[in-house]
């Protein structure tokens, strides 16, 4: 064999095998967030610090979100999506993010929030799957207005911070069960 097609060869087996996914819409600019089965955390979540005013994202979820837990009681457990850390404090003290979830045969969408470590959630609705959802998490002085799509929901805030002050928070699965097999989850920063 040539050295330059045993290369070519080469290359192909050591690198042709870890590309990334495309989105479902082919959409490259999308960064792929992978929960490997039986984990909770993705393989992506770097810590970043955040002061904002606002998060908005695009978020794109494949057929990997239909799932089933292994105790049917967690299929209602909520499973965190994006959002951030709030009031200079731990996200399970103050936060607010989306959380989602495969119930009753369809992806749905939460707004999931903590203020002074009491959750608070709040159905938004159900989403197709392999479609762009555009959300958002705004940030006023006593609630976090939560979009997804068309759906709006209002949630308190007790922070005291004029902007949400803390650090990002990235996918999760559980609740106490981990992901009972690979879920993929395209996201993209706004």
């Amino acid at each position: 064999m040539k050295p330059s097609l045993l290369l070519s060869f080469l290359t192909v087996i050591l690198f042709g095998c870890n590309k990334q996914l495309p989105a479902p819409n082919g959409d490259d600019s999308f960064t792929l967030y992978t929960i490997k089965s039986g984990n909770h955390h993705s393989q992506l979540s770097p810590y970043k610090a955040l002061e904002i005013s606002e998060m908005r994202f695009v978020v794109m979820f494949d057929h990997s979100a239909v799932y089933h837990s292994i105790d049917p009681e967690n299929q209602n457990d909520i499973n965190k999506l994006f959002g951030f850390a709030d009031n200079e404090m731990q996200h399970h003290e103050y936060s607010a993010r989306f959380g989602w979830r495969w119930s009753d045969g369809a992806l749905r969408l939460f707004a999931y929030v903590y203020n002074n470590s009491v959750l608070l959630t709040s159905e938004l609705g159900s989403f197709p799957l392999n479609r762009e959802i555009h959300c958002s998490i705004k940030i006023n002085s006593d609630t976090y207005t939560f979009k997804a799509g068309e759906q709006v929901v209002h949630m308190s805030r007790e922070s005291t911070t004029p902007l949400a002050k803390g650090y990002q928070l990235y996918p999760y699965f559980g609740g106490d069960e981990p992901a009972p097999q690979e879920i993929r989850i395209w996201i993209k920063e706004e």
